[in-house]
């Protein structure tokens, strides 16, 4: 199996270290409804986990909740999307953590998404991140100022490497008004600490003093504790690799003095109309959008996975419709499948999983999909490879649909048309619509 892993910039062969596949996947921040784009990487990282137990791999795989300390800046200012959340609703910031937490995951379901084998809550970590702090300040990579505790990046000789930052660039424009004591434009806060007046509900005493730890420490923490360095894969956007996941890297070196991640895998960002997603633009619809608008997680999720995870993805309503048709057509032909008996073409199956293993083709293997003959035992193999539930939404018909089917042939052989076109009407409501063949109607999904 082949992944392109960001950390050298190369399609690498990928083998785990171990027995099982550690995998940690960057999780959301839980303090509003997600909107589609949210939920890109996380189908991305399941067709991940998908293939490599197709491969024959035993995967552990932890999700994080960010239910602290992420400000509205990466850069270690502004306020804490939690604190954000509950002023916005008037209820805490636990209360919006519980309840968008639930939203996420609910909606992991709807999409069909294999569950993380631990589900990592920030806020129960919070012992692991002083700890944290303490190795890196003993072991020389910290400072504290008024505001916090800083990471110091100088100390760090790979830092500019995994996003091959221009470290001299950043320094001569840094806008550093927001906290004077920082030494260098690229520290970060490994722990913020809480001014006297200030409004944050979410806090923590370390050091005789109220605070919460930084957005970065999370990960790095929970990794040690539930994975230990260095993992195998380490998922995210594109957007995590200049900051967030270049101070995890920091993080685990200053703290543990080991590598954090062997591969790292990022997928690039969802368009909507050739636009950034945003509320101004009015663009953020949410899966619960578009139900109303008639299409199912499904159809959303095939969309998705018709592209490659590393592209830039422009969604439109119009490629949503063809995503809907594509997987209704697969599922028409599972129902052929239960009408007939369809004869597999040879190693049809094999294929499709080998493109996957080519750094997740999965817009190929749809390809191959389309154009092959497939039994149903490989459409089953397929549905678990891709979780579009193709099976479970394509059951086959009763016996009270196939009455009315023998009816309509009856009809139409004493040449009752009235009769036969009133039945064809009625499974057609049913959303069954009837094809006739040399060998008698054939049936297939009309939604």
């Amino acid at each position: 199996m082949k992944l392109y892993n960001t950390a050298t910039r190369k399609l690498e062969t990928f083998k785990p270290l171990g027995d099982e596949v550690k995998i940690y996947t960057c999780g959301p921040t839980v303090y509003n409804f997600p909107h589609i784009g949210n939920y890109a990487a996380y189908t991305y990282w399941d067709l991940l986990v998908r293939t490599l137990k197709a491969n024959g791999y035993q995967v552990k795989r932890v999700l994080n909740l960010t239910d602290v300390g992420h400000l509205v800046s990466d850069a270690d200012e502004g306020e804490d999307k939690l604190e954000k959340g509950a002023a916005r609703e008037g209820k805490s910031p636990f209360e919006i953590a519980d309840f968008y937490s639930k939203v996420y995951l609910d909606n992991y379901k709807k999409l069909e998404l294999l569950p993380a084998d631990i589900i990592a809550k920030a806020t129960d970590y919070i012992k692991d991140d002083m700890e944290a702090v303490d190795l890196m300040t003993k072991n020389g990579f910290t400072y504290e100022t008024e505001d916090g505790i800083y990471y110091d990046t100088s100390k760090f000789p790979g830092y500019a490497d995994f996003a091959k930052l221009d470290l001299a660039g950043l320094q001569a424009g840094a806008r550093v008004e927001f906290s004077v004591e920082k030494r260098n434009a690229t520290d970060f806060a490994v722990w913020k600490f809480i001014k006297p007046g200030e409004k944050h509900a979410m806090r923590w005493d370390y050091l005789g003093r109220p605070g919460y730890p930084g957005w970065h420490l999370e990960c790095a923490t929970i990794i040690h504790k539930e994975l230990g360095e260095p993992i195998d894969i380490h998922t995210g956007g594109v957007d995590h690799i200049p900051v967030h996941h270049t101070n995890e890297i920091a993080e685990t070196y200053a703290a543990y003095g080991k590598n954090l991640a062997r591969f790292w895998l990022h997928c690039d960002f969802i368009m909507i109309d050739g636009q950034k997603i945003s509320k101004s633009l009015g663009n953020t619809y949410t899966l619960e959008d578009l139900e109303e608008k008639g299409f199912t997680p499904m159809d959303y999720k095939m969309w998705l996975l018709s592209g490659h995870y590393q592209g830039t993805r422009n969604f439109t309503f119009d490629s949503l419709a063809a995503a809907k048709q594509r997987r209704l057509n697969w599922r028409n032909r599972i129902a052929l499948c239960y009408q007939q008996d369809v004869v597999n073409e040879d190693g049809v199956y094999d294929r499709i999983l080998e493109v996957l293993n080519e750094n997740l083709n999965s817009a190929e293997a749809f390809a191959i999909i389309d154009n092959s003959v497939i039994s149903f035992e490989d459409w089953k193999k397929i549905d678990e490879l891709f979780g579009l539930r193709l099976i479970e939404d394509t059951p086959n018909v009763d016996e009270g649909i196939y009455k009315l089917i023998h009816e309509r042939e009856d009809a139409r052989a004493e040449k009752d048309f009235a009769s036969s076109d009133g039945i064809r009407d009625e499974l057609l409501e049913r959303g069954i619509a009837l094809h006739d063949t040399p060998d008698g109607a054939v049936w297939e999904y009309k939604k």
